[in-house]
């Protein structure tokens, strides 16, 4: 038994020694970009669920307080205490995100600084603090303050979440549509002269109801998960019937609205980045109705298309608001860029805006799905459905996530090769003084930690979940109803 375990720890060795150089041998620059986007994937798994389960823990204790029943209450406090667990990781998980402009993204932060950061520091001074305070108001609140006042500091803590996401979008939003700013030539940074035109980018405001939106999915769906775990097991029946059915409808209304807003946010994206929708759709040619690829193979060079299935004139629709709109194609774009900014290659890499476009759409839809049936199962008040209906609202909590993910991933990958859009390259923004150890030794560190961090923070989530909602007496008063957090 011994000497299995050495020769598996062994190979473990050896393993780990190939992906080290293999990934030293990897330029600085892909390195740092790995750094970041794994970083930030793993950051934004904690994202949406705060923005989505603060306002739906707000509902809870609305409800409570305008109905005093006790389910109610325990809602609360039970999916209170999941917000607060996510809270706390996404915090120190997106500390991190701040030291890589420094670390490895030195000559980006100096070029945009100016601008990236007001927003930023907005977020960081008003809207972060606005929430941090008003969640210790709500956390230590309980049987100090009156009902109404303690539900004010819920309702205001989930102004100042979406305060917050909408400040970090509107920093992203410059970087897929630079506005409100003028080049220092001697400088060679870009100053900003209208924080007004950042902060009603038209791409910020049509991703902020978006990312809303598609947080109320995935809130919904790990609402109707930890309910679905209790109900299937008989216990707090009352309660989490009641909050199974209530993420279902969420899950339900949060996808009507990601698709909404998605189609307001695929014709900002027509409007300021072309090429992004060109390479969603391996559209290579300027077409005139444009047909929705539903399938496509192109060539190795990514150049020209070799077999697709298509919906004919639902890309014009979706594009333009029309059926025979046109849609620029990737070679005619290519071409305009050239002549706009010099030689090179301005597509991004077709395959994976591509497919995380479809796979985006497909996951959203599968999620809202598995919602919309769960409604029509759990319409009769008894709840009485198969295991392996419940089993699949259990497993289907994560399937949100991962669209909302997918779809970053599209966002962030379709605006290549640009840091900045038609501004900075994003091989123009990395550290010039970083070499590739250094950025390997700082990704293995982070990859390291944010692994030991997502094992706590699963194994935190889940222990709560299983502990379930603590049982309250209706008369016990406000101060005997006090929950340490």
């Amino acid at each position: 038994m011994v000497m299995e375990n050495k020769k598996t720890l062994r190979e473990a060795v050896i393993v780990l020694l190939q992906t080290t150089v293999i990934l030293s041998q990897l330029d600085t620059l892909s390195l740092a970009r790995w750094q970041f986007g794994l970083t930030t994937i793993y950051h934004f798994l904690f994202v949406p669920l705060t923005i989505g389960l603060v306002f739906l823990v707000a509902v809870m204790q609305t409800a409570w307080y305008r109905t005093g029943k006790e389910k109610y209450l325990m809602q609360t406090k039970f999916f209170g205490k999941i917000f607060l667990i996510n809270f706390a990781m996404g915090l120190v998980t997106g500390i991190v995100q701040e030291f890589q402009f420094g670390m490895n993204w030195s000559d980006y932060s100096r070029f945009v600084g100016d601008i990236f950061g007001a927003p930023l520091a907005m977020e960081g001074l008003f809207a972060f603090f606005f929430e941090a305070t008003f969640i210790g108001l709500w956390v230590f609140g309980w049987g100090k303050l009156s009902k109404g006042v303690h539900l004010a500091t819920i309702w205001i803590t989930t102004l100042g979440v979406w305060l917050s996401a909408y400040f970090i979008l509107a920093a992203n939003s410059f970087m897929q549509n630079p506005v409100g700013f003028e080049i220092n030539e001697a400088k060679n940074r870009a100053e900003l002269t209208d924080i007004g035109a950042v902060l009603t980018n038209i791409v910020a405001i049509n991703q902020f109801p978006h990312t809303i939106t598609s947080a109320f999915m995935f809130a919904g769906a790990v609402i109707v998960a930890a309910s679905a775990y209790h109900v299937k097991r008989g216990q707090y029946l009352e309660s989490m019937q009641s909050s199974l059915k209530f993420g279902l409808w969420a899950s339900v209304i949060g996808g009507i609205g990601t698709a909404i807003t998605g189609d307001g946010l695929g014709l900002a994206m027509v409007q300021t980045q072309p090429m992004k929708m060109a390479a969603a759709e391996a559209l290579y040619n300027t077409s005139a109705p444009a047909a929705f690829s539903i399938f496509t193979l192109g060539t190795p060079d990514g150049k020209s298309e070799l077999f697709s299935i298509k919906i004919p004139n639902l890309l014009s629709f979706l594009s333009t608001h029309t059926l025979d709109g046109e849609v620029e194609g990737l070679n005619d774009l290519q071409a305009e860029y050239v002549a706009a900014f010099g030689p090179g290659d301005y597509m991004p890499t077709i395959w994976i805006t591509y497919w995380s476009f479809r796979w985006m759409i497909g996951l959203g839809a599968l999620s809202w799905l598995i919602a919309v049936v769960g409604i029509w199962m759990t319409r009769r008040n008894d709840l009485k459905v198969p295991d392996w209906a419940y089993n699949v609202a259990i497993w289907g909590a994560p399937i949100p996530v991962i669209a909302i993910s997918i779809g970053w991933l599209f966002t962030e990958m379709g605006r290549q090769p640009w840091i900045v859009f038609s501004l900075m390259k994003t091989a123009d923004g990395v550290s010039p003084g970083v070499t590739g150890i250094e950025v390997l030794v700082s990704l293995i560190g982070f990859t390291a930690v944010y692994g030991v961090l997502a094992v706590v923070e699963f194994k935190i989530l889940l222990a709560a979940i299983k502990a379930g909602p603590a049982l309250a007496e209706p008369e016990q008063s406000d101060d005997k109803l006090a929950v340490a957090y």
